[in-house]
Formats: C-alpha cells, sequence, structure tokens
C-alpha cells in the first residue's frame, strides 16, 4: 500500500514537472531593449529655407526711343555680344526725310539772319546819320533778333533729326548674352508712350543671384554676407554655394503671407545655373562645432517596469529642467544613471551638449521590454497532406 502511495505521488510529481515544462516551453524571460547614441563632435547649424529664382546679376532690356519698321536684325537668342555691338536697325527714309526738311529750314534760317544783319547795319548807319527814325531802328534791331532766335531753333531742329535718325541703329550697352528677342524683321514697333523692349541683355551668367522669398517670421535672422546652400531641379545630385548679399525692405503681400526679398550672391563658373531656375535655398543663420547628442535623448524616461527589472529604485531629476539645463540617461552595467547636462544650439535633430557629457558616452534614446522566444518546431497542420511513406 505504501509502495503504491509513493508511486502515485512520483507520477504526479513528474506530471507537475512536465505540466510547468509545457507551460513554459517556448516561452523565454522579459528583456529590456535599450537604444542609445553615443555623444560625437559635430557641427550643428541653425538655418532657413526659402524658395526662388535664379536671376542674372546685371540683366539690361534694350528698347528704341524711335518707331517705324524693324529693317535688319543681327543677333538670335543666346549670342555673344560686345558693348557697341550694332543689334539691329530701324527703316530710316522716314527719319532721313526729317533731316533733310531740319537742314533746309536751317538753310533759311541762315538766310534770314544774313538778311536781317544786312538791314539792321543800314538802319544803323542811317538812324546815326538822323536820316531814319528811331522806330525804322528798333524795328531792324527786331528783325535780327528773331532772326538769330529762329537760326537757334533751326539747329536744334537739325539736331533733333539727326539724333532720331541715329537711334534707328541699336546697339549693345553692354557685354553679354541675349536673352530674349522680342522682334522679328519687319515688325513695326511704336515709341510713341512706352519703350518698346527689343532684346534682354545678361551681363555675364558666370555671376549669378537667387532672389528668394523669405516668411517675416524668419527674415529677423537673416543678416548680409551669411552663408547659403541651394539646389535646383535640374541638378538634383549638386548643391550650389552662396552668401546674402542683399536684405530688400520692400515686403511682398501674398494671400495675406507676408514675405521679404533676400538676394543671394550664386558664382556659377561651370554655367550650370540658368536664368529663371527654381531655387530651394537653407541659410545658415548660426553654427556652432562640439559634443552632440539626439535631441531624442533629452525627452527619454524609463517606464517604472525599467526600474522594477533592474531591481533599482525608480529616480526622477531633482528639479524640473530649464532652457539650457536638461537631464539624459546614461546606461550603466545593471542601471540607469540620471546626468543633468547643459545644452546649446540646436537643429531639432541634434544638439550641442556644453556641460555634463564627455566625447563617447553613450545616451539612451529609447527603453523597450519584450519576451525572448525560444524557436519552435511548428505544429502540424492537419489539413495539409503528410510526407509520403516509405515502402
Amino acid at each position: 500500500m505504501k509502495k503504491k502511495t509513493a508511486m502515485l505521488a512520483a507520477i504526479a510529481a513528474v506530471a507537475a514537472i512536465l505540466l510547468l515544462f509545457l507551460l513554459l516551453k517556448g516561452k523565454g524571460d522579459k528583456e529590456i531593449h535599450f537604444n542609445t547614441a553615443q555623444a560625437q563632435e559635430e557641427v550643428v547649424e541653425a538655418t532657413v529655407t526659402a524658395t526662388g529664382y535664379v536671376q542674372p546679376v546685371d540683366k539690361v532690356e534694350v528698347g528704341t526711343q524711335v518707331s517705324g519698321v524693324i529693317e535688319k536684325i543681327f543677333v538670335d537668342y543666346n549670342s555673344q555680344v560686345k558693348r557697341g555691338q550694332l543689334l539691329a536697325e530701324i527703316d530710316k527714309s522716314t527719319l532721313t526725310e526729317q533731316v533733310t526738311q531740319a537742314k533746309a529750314s536751317l538753310t533759311s534760317a541762315e538766310s534770314d539772319l544774313k538778311y536781317a544783319e544786312q538791314n539792321y547795319a543800314r538802319a544803323k548807319q542811317l538812324y546815326d546819320a538822323k536820316a531814319a527814325t528811331e522806330a525804322s531802328y528798333e524795328e531792324a534791331i527786331n528783325r535780327l533778333a528773331q532772326a538769330e532766335t529762329s537760326l537757334a531753333r533751326a539747329q536744334a531742329n537739325l539736331h533733333q533729326a539727326q539724333v532720331s535718325l541715329s537711334y534707328a541703329e541699336i546697339y549693345s550697352p553692354i557685354d553679354g548674352v541675349i536673352l530674349d528677342r522680342s522682334v522679328e524683321q519687319g515688325q513695326t514697333v511704336a515709341a510713341s508712350f512706352n519703350t518698346p523692349t527689343l532684346f534682354t541683355i545678361a551681363n555675364d551668367l558666370k555671376k549669378m543671384q537667387v532672389e528668394a522669398n523669405v516668411d517675416e517670421a524668419d527674415i529677423g535672422r537673416v543678416r548680409a554676407r551669411q552663408h547659403v546652400r541651394f539646389t535646383v531641379d535640374a541638378y538634383g545630385d549638386d548643391t550650389f554655394e552662396g552668401s546674402v548679399s542683399q536684405i530688400r525692405l520692400q515686403p511682398t503681400v501674398t494671400n495675406n503671407v507676408v514675405t521679404y526679398t533676400v538676394i543671394v550672391e550664386a558664382p556659377n563658373p561651370e554655367e550650370k545655373l540658368y536664368p529663371g531656375m527654381t531655387a530651394s535655398i537653407t541659410i545658415v543663420t548660426q553654427a556652432e562645432r562640439g559634443i552632440t547628442v539626439p535631441a531624442e535623448a533629452l525627452y527619454f524616461i524609463p517606464p517604472p517596469e525599467i526600474f522594477v527589472h533592474l531591481k533599482m529604485k525608480a529616480q526622477a531629476p531633482a528639479q524640473m529642467p530649464s532652457f539650457t539645463e536638461r537631464f539624459v540617461w546614461l546606461q550603466a552595467a545593471d542601471s540607469l544613471i540620471c546626468r543633468k547636462i547643459k545644452t546649446g544650439l540646436s537643429d531639432g535633430v541634434s544638439v550641442i551638449v556644453t556641460e555634463g557629457l564627455t566625447l563617447g558616452e553613450a545616451v539612451v534614446l529609447s527603453a523597450s521590454t519584450g519576451k525572448s522566444v525560444t524557436p519552435e518546431m511548428p505544429s502540424s497542420n492537419p489539413f495539409m497532406p503528410g510526407p509520403p511513406r516509405r515502402r
């Protein structure tokens, strides 16, 4: 009887052990996974982003001051021109006729002046000999003055006609390249009210600028000579460099959004940049080098189960963090250490640590508790066919 009872107790113990083994099979203890990052020495930048358009530094619109028909055009798009080079000619027939008429008027005025001078000389001689009245003498003086005035007017009219004739030839005012040609040969241009634009010339495409629109919320951080990086869609893998040269005070309001135009010097030695390209610019308003950690380390707070697992007493910072004094957690052998630090410049991704950390120390970014699962053999599916039997 005693043997039977002992045997039953042994069987029950073995069954309990097997049941416990089956319950624990495939399951492991909870583990803690820490995501850490080492403190590194890097440069942190505060930036302002904006968009703008690439434009030549010097651009001149060439027009005409006289009306007429475009008779000849000597340049085309992208033509390289020199200062003083002839670009186009306007029909000169009407202007030449005006010069001829002005010359005829000048000849007539010179003849009238000569006659008035002779008449004045005779009247003066007679008046001095008391053979002429004072009225006739004064009339001679008046006619001489009128003749002199008519001559001066005729000379001015001739000069004006000659200048207008010279305007029929359109010359380049600068060295550069033709960006735009707005007229065709045979086209009539009228310069009665507004000066029509015939050509647009860029001075030097190796010196470009970006006209960027910066939001009013960011313009207060922008200063002249700040470093600028920008990209254009045509060269997605290239980054171009420049600097702020001017901040224009005239605002632009579009749909209640106020922006200011910032001019960025953009050297273009390889002439990759074309006028009108859209540029995405980044203005570096501040840059500092120092020991940095990811910004998310400043916001990590260990959950209570971490302290339970590590058999530590729950810790909390002794005081609330200030703007420059923050707290980070460092992973030790079997514990976590709360460290007070002082921070500097941040770009939202990384932050400079001015005090409290040394290069190479690892800070905790996040922690999670999980279970280490022991791999098991997959159970058989009763609906799947089994392996073929061996004969």
